[in-house]
């Protein structure tokens, strides 16, 4: 199989060379010999790699492909599809992992020879790490049979007065669901073979950087490229639900996705980590990374959850899970008569009491599931009957409002519930009810995390060191169960907590009131001068481009990866003027890192936007969608740059259109030819403007800071209208 079946986009051509869209556009009508699409569509063709690989580094455009890049094009023009690649890359990192003499064994000659080789190596490895003979975790003298459950259920849809199965019997009534299957079967030699180029670079890279950070390079770069076609778990939110489930030997995720929650778990030695997803290719990425990333026991299973259980004896001591959201085809219908329903039989529009259930009998008796929920859950009038039967037997431990940004859909505060297996011990009268809406950040920087994650953990650890009284005015509050159990059973924290103290609230008030007097008082100071109507200048202009060609300045652009310790700076904080905010998927691939001087301009939304980068902002990583001018202070001014740059009439003639969105040519931009003495004249002009827009916006923060202030101290009682 040769390399050139692996097709390449106009936008893949762009990032292989380092270009915008439009020079790869340009290319294609100037040069007669430039490579025939062999694929795609007529308005989005694809290319083969090799014959663009070899026309880009014959045209002098291209010294060599890097080694991530050509790997990544390989998979993404993979032609069974980018996950059909992923998993067969995995499949081979972790054979390389665990046994590489293997693999150099099985890839010494031909592709063919590999394909043929490959499956029985592969079989061998994935038995012994994700099909072992391990069996599930069950705790002594637990009964599951749906008499049992059927006779403890206390709780219904609002239709009806009684679980449907208490009158017509237990839960072999209902329909056999079909199997779950392993999350990895072994693929065959005909299915190796388009993925033979690919597998070897896949080995190459695994050389440069370890198998581990080979594949979370891939599968964070697949993410990135494909992100309307997965919901994430963000990687901070998923180690406080780790943390709230607590040290355990046995964890299940029933809804793993890509093993965001699982890959969380502080792994132990000898523990034991369950995935199970309705999507087959999800479930092979998420054994495939959580085999990579730890030495735990990994059980991978690919099926409906709610239909086709794939551990129905398991009792773990965690259950960690971000089910889908809103399902009606949850299997309602088929489900009425099952043994998970000990607290009532969910409704058809209230999925997730379903898998609030599902998890709890996976549970072990006092074993700790935390889910992620939207907000509804805990005030639908369907779902009041079981909300009620779970503060009632002392399941519901605690219940946490997130700030809206915090995991997606971002536009909703989410919530996290925590649930307890009851034990012998007597349920504890109380549960405990944060709201960390404070927390909310401004555009799309997002929440404050690090503050979120203290103050849920503070609290969390405070109710079960002492089981309660929990008082934190506007934060946290250990309710006693009897004040919930009315008839809505609503509980939404932000209705039971007290509010936030109103210490202090007056001289706040004041505090900042005098904070905005002085911003506008220099605001006032700063304001430009009466401009001075000059003749139209001509003057010999150059672009972004010719700049980078002659060396005047480096053009680089935002990664795909970084480290997890270091701030990214976003498209959102450079036109905000913010610090930086953002997070970029962990990998290994050499962050673009911000200096003092630096010029950057995001390419996305069509505004007139360039920041020159202080030394409080050096050292972040360079975000998605963004564009870093470095200029050579020898040859230019970085805020005579960056002025320039912003020019209304300048960004429009360098901007084109793709769908809905405006994106920019950063190298068309233009800027005159000016001598140094006079790029510093006017650079000194750009930069008092840029201090002047600064503080007015400052001081359009204050502004709103005291108006929402005095409307709040006024409403509540606080603040006198005197």
């Amino acid at each position: 199989m040769q390399d050139n079946a692996t097709e390449v986009t106009a936008a893949g051509i762009a990032r292989l060379a380092g270009v915008g869209r439009a020079a790869v556009s340009n290319w294609r009508r100037r040069h007669a010999d430039f490579p025939k699409p062999v694929g795609g569509t007529e308005s989005s063709p694809s290319f083969a790699l090799a014959e663009v690989e070899s026309w880009l580094r014959k045209q002098g455009k291209l010294a060599e492909v890097p080694l991530r890049e050509r790997v990544w094009q390989q998979l993404a023009g993979h032609p069974d599809g980018a996950l059909t690649a992923l998993v067969h890359a995995g499949c081979v990192l972790l054979l390389i992992h665990e046994r590489p003499t293997v693999w150099l064994h099985v890839s010494a000659g031909s592709d063919e020879r590999l394909a043929a080789m490959l499956p029985a190596a592969l079989d061998e490895v994935l038995t012994a790490r994700l099909r072992g003979a391990v069996e599930p975790t069950v705790h002594s003298g637990r009964a599951s049979d749906a008499a049992e459950a059927v006779n403890r259920s206390g709780g219904t849809e609002d239709v009806n007065t009684a679980h449907p199965a208490a009158s017509l019997g237990p839960a072999s009534l209902a329909t056999p669901a079909p199997p779950a299957a392993p999350a990895v079967p072994t693929p065959t030699g005909p299915q190796l073979l388009p993925s033979a180029p690919l597998l070897r670079g896949a080995a190459e890279l695994a050389a440069e950087v370890g198998a581990r950070q080979a594949f979370e390079f891939l599968l964070g770069r697949h993410l990135d490229a494909n992100p309307r076609q997965y919901t994430l778990t963000p990687a901070e939110l998923a180690g406080l639900m780790a943390d709230l489930a607590g040290p355990a030997r046995t964890v299940l995720d029933p809804a793993c996705g890509t093993g965001a929650l699982l890959r969380a778990v502080d792994v132990r030695p000898g523990q034991e980590l369950y995935a199970q997803d309705s999507a087959p290719d999800l479930a092979a990425l998420t054994a495939l990374r959580l085999a990579l990333h730890s030495r735990a026991g990994v059980h991978g299973a690919a099926g409906d959850t709610l239909r086709a259980d794939a551990y129905p004896e398991l009792r773990a001591d965690a259950v960690l899970c971000h089910p889908p959201f809103n399902e009606r085809n949850w299997g309602h219908d088929e489900l009425a008569y099952d043994a998970r329903w000990e607290y009532g039989f969910p409704a058809r529009t209230e999925s997730e009491l379903a898998w609030v259930q599902h998890a709890l009998a996976r549970l072990a008796d006092g074993g700790t599931a935390v889910l992620l929920m939207p907000p509804a859950v805990a005030s639908r009038r369907s779902g009041r009957r079981i909300r009620a039967d779970l503060l009632r037997r002392g399941a519901l431990r605690a219940l946490v409002a997130l700030p809206a940004g915090a995991a997606p859909p971002y536009s909703i505060p989410l919530h996290l519930w925590v649930l307890r297996r009851p034990d012998r011990t007597p349920a504890t009268p109380e549960v405990l009810l944060v709201d960390t809406g404070r927390f909310t950040g401004e555009g799309r920087g997002g929440p404050d995390r690090a503050a979120v994650r203290d103050a849920v953990l503070d609290a969390w650890r405070a109710f079960e060191r002492d089981g309660g009284p929990v008082e934190r005015p506007g934060l946290a509050r250990s309710v006693p169960v009897i004040e919930l159990l009315d008839d809505d059973v609503d509980l939404a924290p932000a209705r039971h907590l007290p509010p936030a103290a109103a210490a202090d609230g007056a001289e706040e008030l004041t505090a900042v009131r005098e904070r905005l007097g002085e911003t506008l008082r220099l605001t006032v100071g700063l304001t430009p001068p009466p401009a001075v109507q000059a003749p139209h200048a001509r003057w010999p202009l150059t672009t972004v481009g010719e700049l980078a060609r002659g060396g005047a300045l480096v053009l680089r652009t935002g990664g795909n990866g970084g480290h997890a310790r270091v701030p990214v700076l976003t498209d959102h904080d450079v036109v905000a003027a913010a610090a930086p905010s953002g997070t970029l998927p962990e990998s290994e691939e050499e962050a673009v890192l911000t200096e003092p001087g630096d010029v950057v301009v995001p390419v996305l939304g069509g505004g007139a936007v360039a920041r020159v980068i202080d030394e409080a902002t050096a050292g972040a990583a360079l975000g998605r969608n963004l564009v870093l001018l470095r200029p050579d202070h020898a040859a230019l001014d970085p805020w005579f740059l960056a002025g320039f740059l912003r020019g209304t009439a300048n960004n429009r003639q360098a901007s084109s259109y793709a769908s809905t969105a405006t994106r920019l040519d950063v190298r068309r931009l233009q800027l005159p030819r000016l001598p140094l003495a006079e790029q510093r004249r006017y650079g000194a002009r750009f930069r008092a403007l840029d201090e002047f827009e600064r503080t007015l916006r400052r001081a359009s923060r204050l502004g709103e800071h005291l108006v929402r202030g005095m409307y709040d101290g006024l409403t509540d009682g606080t603040v006198t209208p005197d």
